[in-house]
This record gives structure tokens, sequence and C-alpha cells, in this order.
């Protein structure tokens, strides 16, 4: 009976290696206490303006005051979009 010829396996080569990319890390420690700082301060901007009667936190810009606390909180949204 005739030998069967012997197929030769390839070499086992290993698949290439990742090279390190720089891992970009973005410090964005800053951004949950600063939107529920600015969140909190407009609460508490309009809170104490209905509180007072409008005698407080600046009494010359009356009702604009509630403008104001509402600036607070719509900048602290726009601090959120930083969040990741």
């Amino acid at each position: 009976m005739p030998k069967s010829r012997i197929r030769k396996k390839a070499d086992y080569t290993p698949p290439p290696t990742r090279q390190a990319t720089a891992i970009k890390m973005n410090n964005r420690g800053w951004v949950a206490p600063v939107m529920l700082a600015m969140f909190l301060i407009g609460l508490a901007w309009i809170v104490v303006f209905y509180v007072t009667d409008g005698s407080l936190p600046i009494h010359a810009l009356r009702n604009w005051n509630i403008v104001v606390g509402f600036g607070f909180i719509a900048a602290g949204f726009g601090v959120s979009t930083q969040w990741k």
C-alpha cells in the first residue's frame, strides 16, 4: 500500500499585537458638583424671592429675580451636557 503524503501544518503565527493607543482621559469630575450647585442656587434664589415677598435676594430686580433663578437652573442643564 502506498504511503500517503503528510501535509505540513502552517507554523503558528500569533495575531499582531495591538499598539498601545493613547487613551484620552477626560477628567469630568467637576461636572456633577457644578451642575448640582447651579440647580440648588437657582432653586434657593427662587425660594428666597418668594419667601421674602420680593425684598431679597436683589430688591431692585423685582420680578426679574425669577428669571435669574431660572437662569441658574438653565446653566445647570447646560453644564449637564458635559457629563459622561
